[in-house]
């Protein structure tokens, strides 16, 4: 079991390697949450995920021969371009196995370090295995994403960094997947300050570590917008690290996540990626258990795909009463639809999208439903809206 002389090692090797990222308090969250929140934002590295720390502590300790030979690693994409940028940074051979259906911009990113990337079977685990072959077949060193004492330790200098901002934290709220980076900073918070709780957070959908620590059977997913903590085997290493230092393990779902990813967005003005909200995700959804205490979360990758984040975005809106999808009855005659959409504008919305509806409706042969998707400034407008319809005689509802 790594112990906190480890991690101080490997802090002193990662010096001028990568960033010290800034953890800063934020006001908004806080008011929000009711808890002091100081956000650790390693989403600012250069490959926009913590996952670097432990491969660049990895490969500083490779033998010549294992230098000469190279590397390989199996990764959902950080851990990924972790390795693939310090094995081209330190002129090192690198193969990575990613699953097929690793979002493409993790992809690209990884082949522009000039990896060889291999996209091969449909889980974290299947490509572990692909890897574990072809590092035995070709004789590459194999990078664990965290079930590897020197990744463990690499990952844990993102605590002593935190602790040196802010030495007086209460609680510090980690994701969890493999359980890597929890199990370095819990390594390093329970060394500092004993009494510090560490709690850990894992997606409904991929809860092995909970599983494995509580003795739960919680099910277990196919996918999840936290694609980074998807992990359903859990490190032998990092779980008995997480048993003797780690206070609690919480859930929380897909939508909290979406949730907590669009708050950074708009509070913070910072983009992460799903696994990179679930810290704030927890604090959200269990807010008395936290209330009053000085939080820190690491905001531990902004590596996300485009299109998932508009959708996330414009769901979020809909959550917010940003975007309301309304359905309007009239009588089918000219001027409905006019009267309709001036109505609208009068209050204040702006229409989005308009479905004018004559043949799929239960009403009679002389009226016609309007689907209208209007932007609003949240729902006490949207009331506003329906209620400025039911004013000018329309029979208007929110679907």
């Amino acid at each position: 079991m790594i112990e906190y002389q480890d991690v101080q090692a490997a802090a002193v090797r990662l010096q001028g390697q990568l960033l010290d990222t800034p953890c800063v308090a934020s006001k908004t969250l806080s008011d929000i949450t009711g808890a002091q929140v100081f956000l650790k934002f390693e989403n600012l590295q250069f490959t926009a995920s913590f996952k670097e720390r432990g491969a660049c502590n990895k490969l500083a300790q490779l033998t010549p021969e294992q230098s000469a030979k190279g590397v390989i690693a199996m990764s959902a994409g950080n851990h990924a371009q972790g390795v693939a940028y310090h094995a081209q940074r330190l002129g090192l051979r690198a193969v990575i196995v990613m699953p097929r259906f690793t979002p493409g911009v993790k992809v690209e990113r990884t082949r522009g370090f000039a990896a060889e990337v291999i996209l091969h079977g449909d889980t974290l685990d299947e490509a572990r295995n692909y890897a574990v072959e072809m590092s035995e077949r070709e004789q590459l060193t194999f990078v664990h994403p965290y079930d590897d004492e020197a990744i463990v330790a690499g990952q844990g200098t993102v605590a002593i960094e935190m602790l040196k901002e802010v030495p007086d934290l209460d609680t510090l709220i980690i994701a969890v997947g493999g359980g890597g980076l929890i199990a370095g900073m819990a390594t390093v918070a329970k060394a500092l300050q004993p009494n510090m709780e560490v709690v850990g957070v894992q997606t409904a959908r991929f809860p092995a570590m909970v599983n494995a620590i509580k003795g739960t059977n919680h099910p277990q997913g196919n996918s999840s917008i936290a694609e980074g903590i998807a992990v359903g085997t859990p490190g032998r290493i990092t779980q008995e690290i997480i048993a003797k230092r780690v206070d609690d393990l919480v859930l929380v779902e897909e939508g909290d996540i979406e949730q907590a990813l669009v708050m950074l967005l708009e509070v913070e003005k910072t983009l992460v990626e799903g696994a990179g909200a679930a810290g704030l995700a927890a604090l959200l959804k269990y807010p008395e258990r936290f209330k009053g205490k000085r939080v820190g979360l690491v905001l531990c990758g902004g590596n996300i795909d485009p299109l998932l984040l508009a959708a996330i975005i414009e769901r979020g809106m809909v959550r917010a009463g940003r975007l309301a999808r309304i359905r309007v009855s009239a009588r089918d005659i000219p001027g409905s639809l006019a009267r309709i959409t001036a109505t609208v504008a009068q209050a204040g919305a702006n229409i989005d999208e308009v479905h004018h509806q004559r043949a799929f409706t239960t009403l009679s042969a002389q009226n016609v439903e309007v689907e209208l998707v209007v932007q609003t400034r949240g729902h006490t407008h949207v009331a506003d809206v329906l209620a400025a319809l039911r004013a000018a005689d329309f029979d208007a509802q929110v679907v």
